[in-house]
């Protein structure tokens, strides 16, 4: 293998810090690493993709998804449905890491803790009105109505141990908006194939093999160790990469993706990402805490939220941005989730001309100022896609002022409705529209930092819940997205294209959600 090596403090730093953790004895120890940590160890505080996947190797739901996004029995064995709610039939003999067992009791318990007002999992549960256990292994899900959708709803509702949570006074989840602190947030104890060795937020998580884990003879992972560091720097993950230092990469800068393809013993996988990358813009408040208009809202008016979108030039991001990877969109959710159409995907067109007749009409020839809020550490060149927009949007008159900040400061901002511009991703683990709906569009969506309420659209999000023939809430959907599209309240930019620098000494299956499931990876 051709050696790259890190230079300087940060490779004698990160270099020192993996030799220090790898325990001589483990047999297959897998060192990744990626832009940007898991928020929390508490499963139920952050709906956010890496803090999804990192919960996954520790915590199990009841029902999962595989590779391809199949759903899986997980802790859950088969389930049925009906008009008042689902039956799930439990996995015996399953022990939790510190030996206790799991039973119908923890999933009641679980089920009512995603219910909290402090939980990002509500929305995911709102139809849910109690949860009866049958028996120690057998659990009803009562439901408000009839759910078509509920076991794609909640594969990454992991279950907690109710004695635990208890004892450790964790039995409601973590306020991550007002950033509170509590056991769950460094510590885990769920079912999972991996137990927490060591947590330190931003720099080391050590996880290692659960013995004990009921699935060890039904999966071909062999892996004994995992040791993820986030690596905020582009240029220090790569290299780290090339020198064989880590093994994995899942968000390899893509500019770097052919000199990885170059490199004995490296190779990439890309797939078409179950996510979608978009703008937000607060047409709910009176005033933008950051523009130089006084007394109102340029948002609020749809001229407006039509100028951004016909401004950006989603072509030259996928071009100039984005190596090609990315399939500019009218949409805030990708194809493969119920609801992506051809007739709704295509992007707004690229007009500036317009985008200045439209500022105009709204009475602002002269554009206005406001502030873009960007994540730094989030998706692929989340910041410099930003950049872009601001170049762009600079040309027909919005004067632009970029805040990009690491993601950890940047969520707060929007669960507390403190933006008034902003960038996020959304991925759609449900592979249906009622998840974008219930999060980003419904009026009391805990995601839509937009303010957009519209009655319509609120009913259809209602509507859908509970509707059970495919073809009427099929319709149902489609006749959302067309409005949400005539309303405008996000400009949709993109579906992003994930790409992994691996080393050949693992064979690590891609999902198109870009979470690592460690139990599918095999050392060679």
């Amino acid at each position: 293998m051709r050696r790259i090596q890190l230079t300087g403090a940060s490779a004698l730093a990160l270099a020192a810090a993996l030799a220090a953790a790898t325990p001589a004895a483990a047999e297959n120890v897998f060192r990744w690493a990626s832009q940007g940590d898991a928020l929390t160890l508490d499963p139920m505080s952050q709906n956010e993709g890496p803090t999804i996947a990192m919960n996954g190797q520790i915590y199990e739901s009841l029902v999962t998804r595989d590779p391809e996004l199949n759903l899986q029995p997980e802790l859950a064995t088969s389930w049925e449905g009906g008009n008042d709610g689902w039956v799930f039939h439990l996995r015996e003999g399953v022990k939790f890491h510190d030996g206790a067992d799991f039973t119908a009791e923890d999933v009641a318990f679980s089920f009512k803790r995603a219910m909290a007002e402090s939980s990002d999992y509500k929305e995911q549960v709102s139809s849910v009105a109690d949860v009866e256990i049958l028996d120690d292994h057998t659990v009803k899900v009562i439901t408000k109505g009839p759910n078509p959708i509920l076991p794609n709803e909640i594969t990454s509702l992991y279950m907690m141990d109710s004695d635990w949570s208890k004892e450790h006074d964790v039995e409601t989840p973590q306020d991550y908006a007002a950033s509170e602190e509590t056991f769950a947030v460094r510590n885990a104890n769920g079912t999972g194939p991996f137990r927490v060795v060591s947590r330190a937020p931003d720099e080391l998580t050590v996880l290692e093999r659960n013995k004990e884990w009921w699935g060890a003879s039904e999966f071909p992972g062999n892996i004994d160790r995992i040791e993820y560091r986030p690596i905020k720097n582009a240029a220090t993950r790569v290299a780290a990469l090339l020198s064989g230092e880590l093994d994995f990469v899942l968000d390899p800068p893509l500019q770097d993706l052919e000199r990885i393809k170059a490199t004995d013993g490296l190779g990439v996988k890309t797939v078409a990402q179950i996510r979608s990358i978009f703008f937000g813009m607060d047409e709910g408040s009176d005033e933008l805490r950051s523009s130089d208009v006084k007394g109102k809202n340029p948002f609020k008016d749809v001229k407006v939220r039509m100028a951004v979108n016909h401004a950006i030039d989603k072509e030259a991001i996928k071009r100039v941005v984005m190596e090609g990877l990315s399939f500019p969109t009218g949409m805030i959710t990708p194809p493969g989730v119920l609801g992506n159409t051809p007739e709704n995907d295509p992007p707004y067109s690229f007009d500036p001309e317009l985008s200045k007749s439209l500022l105009a009409e709204a009475g602002y020839p002269d554009g206005f100022t406001v502030q873009l809020d960007c994540p730094n550490d989030r998706y692929n060149n989340d910041e410099k896609i930003c950049q872009a927009a601001v170049a762009m949007l600079a040309k027909v008159g919005i004067k632009v002022n970029l805040e990009a900040i690491p993601k950890s400061q940047h969520f707060p901002k929007l669960q507390n409705r403190e933006t008034d511009f902003y960038m996020l991703g959304w991925g759609v683990p449900t592979l249906d529209s009622h998840y974008v709906f219930a999060y980003l569009v419904d009026g009391e969506g805990s995601w839509n930092a937009t303010g957009y309420s519209n009655p319509r659209v609120n009913e259809i999000t209602d509507l859908i819940a509970t509707e059970m023939d495919v073809e009427k809430r099929t319709a149902l959907i489609d006749e959302a997205w067309t409005i949400i599209k005539e309303d405008a309240p996000y400009a949709p930019i993109h579906h992003q294209v994930i790409a992994w620098g691996i080393s050949d000494k693992f064979d690590v299956p891609i999902g198109a959600d870009d979470a690592l499931r460690p139990r599918y990876i095999v050392a060679k």
